[in-house]
């Protein structure tokens, strides 16, 4: 049975960018939600999290978003941190400025895969067999789907669902995208870039 994570921070300790109130709710009541359908569509699951969804074509709906809304969940949770370096540094940040010309243009690539997404989803920077790719993708989708789009490694993701965001930023959603830069726990990146050369 799947479990929610704990989280490595307080609630309030990525404040004032992302509020206490919205933290508390986002991981136990949406993500426990995620992770209570998914047990209930999956009660007899011997696989990882990462085997369902690399083969997630092959199971109902209800598992595609549930399994993806507990991965993308856990690992956002992951890349934040109230402790951060304002950019990347080292290979990942040489990686960065050869795939997108600087970390400047890179950011604005980012936000704007999170602006224009309609609706619900997430914007990934992710490392594939092409190098450092950003994407979006719709609901609980990511590219570690075998359905996605850009299939690869996630690197970063953002969550712009409104219930990740409307609390304090109401329908201001590129504020929001903003400020995540704040949050952005770039040696967990690098540490999670590393492995993906492997």
């Amino acid at each position: 049975m799947f479990e929610l994570p704990k989280l490595k921070y307080s609630y309030d300790a990525l404040e004032p960018y992302i509020d206490a109130q919205t933290m508390e709710i986002h991981h136990t009541k949406h993500h426990q939600a995620y992770i209570d359908n998914l047990n209930k569509a999956l009660p007899e699951n011997t696989k990882t999290l990462e085997e369902i969804l690399q083969n997630i074509s092959t199971y109902p709906v209800a598992v595609r978003n549930n399994a993806g809304g507990h991965w993308n969940h856990s690992f956002f949770w992951e890349i934040m941190s109230p402790s951060v370096v304002g950019e990347p540094t080292g290979e990942l940040a040489e990686e960065i400025d050869k795939s997108f010309g600087s970390f400047e243009k890179f950011k604005e690539e980012f936000e704007n895969a999170g602006k224009n997404r309609f609706g619900s989803g997430w914007a990934w920077l992710v490392k594939n067999s092409d190098g450092l790719k950003i994407c979006s993708t719709p609901n609980q989708d990511n590219p570690l789907m075998d359905l996605a789009e850009v299939k690869g490694t996630p690197l970063l993701g953002l969550d712009v669902w409104e219930h990740a965001y409307y609390l304090k930023y109401q329908n201001k959603r590129p504020e929001y995208i903003a400020v995540f830069w704040n949050v952005v726990d770039w040696t967990r990146v690098a540490e999670i870039y590393q492995n993906a050369k492997i």
